[in-house]
């Protein structure tokens, strides 16, 4: 057989290219949106914490529904050629004015484009992806998009330090997001489509009955750390409390996604060999030290290390949950997906709210907020997927790390 580049179907590079313009896009504008929300236009952080929090849920209200149409009609294109056009469409509303309102109306509106898009084309991925490598399928994938996480911000930061943090140069990035945003849509509607198995006859109720017991088991955990998951503008909101100027909190978040690009495939290929629970667990590890770190640091350098940290965490958030539930949903993944998307997302709400109410009185009390609940979320993790209570037959993955750890071994000696 032929060899693929990166060993993965082109249809992952097709579709990781559609992801890499559209978060040049939109990582271009949300590396400067929180601190021009607050700073520039002269919102509160507590306005900000609200609309982050309702436009996080947006992110994933759609999720279920648009899963639920790809797996019933069996197509995965179309929809996810109306979520990216429609987020495209929403950003040229930056350039009609500043208003609170506005801003906060384009956050909302350009997240729904998101949650419809996701579902249908994880989707895709997971069924061009062979069950071998499907982990690393998604983190090449994830790789590819959070390079444009690289390169938005850093177009940002090139224009706010040669022009300043003028109003001008903020309309400057708008319009050269809107213009990469653009672009993704064109790359997504010149390739083929890639239909899954329609099941015509299913409702939407229905829909979530068909799914599995041990999927609405890993929603248990992932609603609870959805609860810590409040938004990442806050951490940028931190870095600039303590010292970073408007132009150098764009630069860090660069370096937050250069973090994600170059440990996403790794991630992906050892959890394709060890098993993507444990994969699931170092995630909320990460998280709960990153917490903790931002609790307590004072130093810039502290802010640097903690961003690198977050940046691992994220990329097994991002592209490993999803290769998870796929292991879990092999006949229904659009509408699994979707509906994990939708249920974390819904307690993204909250999550965010809290966070900017605790803020008020002090940062670090959202900080130990987060890590003390997404320490509950590992417990309960751990205790569905690797208690007593499960089969006594060691699962596949098991045996895999038992050979991992024997070879890391083996190499030292």
């Amino acid at each position: 057989m032929k060899k693929r580049f990166l060993d993965v179907h082109p249809d992952v590079l097709r579709l990781g290219l559609v992801s890499f313009l559209t978060d040049v896009s939109s990582e271009a504008i949300f590396s400067v949106f929180s601190i021009f929300f607050t700073v520039v236009v002269g919102a509160s952080a507590g306005i900000l914490g609200m609309i982050e929090g309702v436009s996080d849920f947006c992110a994933s209200s759609l999720d279920y529904l648009s899963g639920w149409l790809s797996d019933r009609s069996g197509k995965r294109k179309r929809l996810t050629l109306a979520g990216y056009g429609f987020s495209t469409l929403s950003k040229v509303m930056l350039l009609i004015g500043s208003s609170v309102a506005l801003l906060a109306s384009f956050r909302i509106i350009e997240r729904l484009g998101k949650s419809f898009r996701g579902p249908p084309r994880d989707a895709w991925l997971a069924d061009v992806a062979e069950e071998r490598n499907r982990g690393y399928a998604f983190g090449v994938h994830k790789a590819m998009d959070k390079s444009g996480a690289v390169v938005g911000p850093l177009i940002a930061y090139f224009l706010l330090a040669r022009f300043g943090t003028s109003t001008g140069t903020f309309r400057t990035i708008f319009i050269f997001a809107i213009i990469a945003a653009a672009l993704s849509v064109l790359v997504l509607s010149l390739t083929k489509d890639r239909p899954g198995i329609p099941h015509e006859r299913e409702d939407i109720g229905k829909a979530w009955g068909a799914l599995g017991e041990k999927f609405k088991t890993y929603l248990i955990p992932a609603s609870i750390f959805s609860l810590a998951y409040f938004s990442f503008g806050f951490l940028l909101l931190k870095a600039y409390d303590i010292g970073f100027t408007i132009k150098d909190v764009v630069l860090l978040y660069a370096l937050f996604n250069i973090s994600f690009v170059l440990v996403s495939a790794p991630v992906g290929k050892l959890g394709d060999v060890i098993g993507r629970k444990y994969i699931i667990m170092i995630g909320y590890l990460a998280y709960i030290s990153m917490s903790l770190g931002f609790v307590f640091a004072s130093e810039k350098w502290q802010v640097i290390v903690l961003f690198l940290l977050f940046g691992i965490f994220y990329s097994i958030d991002e592209a490993q949950s999803k290769a998870f539930i796929s292991d879990m949903e092999k006949d229904r993944r659009a509408t699994a997906i979707g509906m994990y998307n939708f249920v974390t997302g819904l307690m993204y709400l909250p999550a965010s709210v809290i966070a900017g109410a605790l803020w008020v009185f002090d940062p670090a009390y959202a900080f130990a907020f987060a890590a003390l609940t997404a320490s509950a979320a590992l417990a309960v993790f751990m205790w569905f997927f690797m208690g007593t209570g499960s089969s006594p037959q060691k699962e596949q993955s098991e045996i895999n790390l038992e050979k991992f750890i024997h070879c890391a071994l083996k190499s030292t000696q």
